[in-house]
């Protein structure tokens, strides 16, 4: 019997995913591009393997904007705007959920913070002890 996969989807339920292989590591992203992107002071995300992951419904509602200076490409619902997830457009293996798009639990917590040299001045980053990272996360590009 095969472990059950983690599901997801955007705030109308028109678009769904699976992931077959739990997320391995998750952060927080606290760019200006995320801050804008969420409209909070960060984005929490969820490394994964895209070869793990799987789009069950709504491809058509898939919208995909990439920044002209590049980076990852920000995927979202163009129905109700959830965002949903980023991936590298030169290597699919490189994905990023939205952590508020699973359904449930996904098993795996942020232990990080990425870009906090650009920190919202009106949301204080908490004292939690998560490695802090002034840039990227070190060896290892988070969006």
């Amino acid at each position: 019997m095969t472990e059950p996969s983690l599901t997801g989807g955007c705030l109308c339920g028109g678009v769904r995913f699976e992931l077959t292989e739990p997320a391995p590591a998750a952060g927080y992203c606290h760019c200006t591009r995320c801050q804008r992107r969420t409209g909070g002071a960060s984005s929490a995300q969820a490394r994964i393997d895209g070869r793990t992951f799987r789009l069950l419904q709504g491809e058509d509602l898939v919208k995909a904007w990439r920044h002209p200076d590049g980076g990852f490409e920000k995927l979202f619902c163009r129905e109700c705007g959830a965002q949903l997830f980023s991936r590298n457009p030169g290597d699919p293996t490189q994905m990023s959920v939205r952590m508020g798009a699973f359904d449930g639990d996904p098993g795996v917590r942020p232990s990080w913070r990425a870009f906090v040299a650009y920190a919202a001045p009106w949301e204080p980053i908490p004292d939690d002890g998560l490695a802090r990272y002034d840039e990227a996360k070190a060896r290892d590009y988070f969006d």
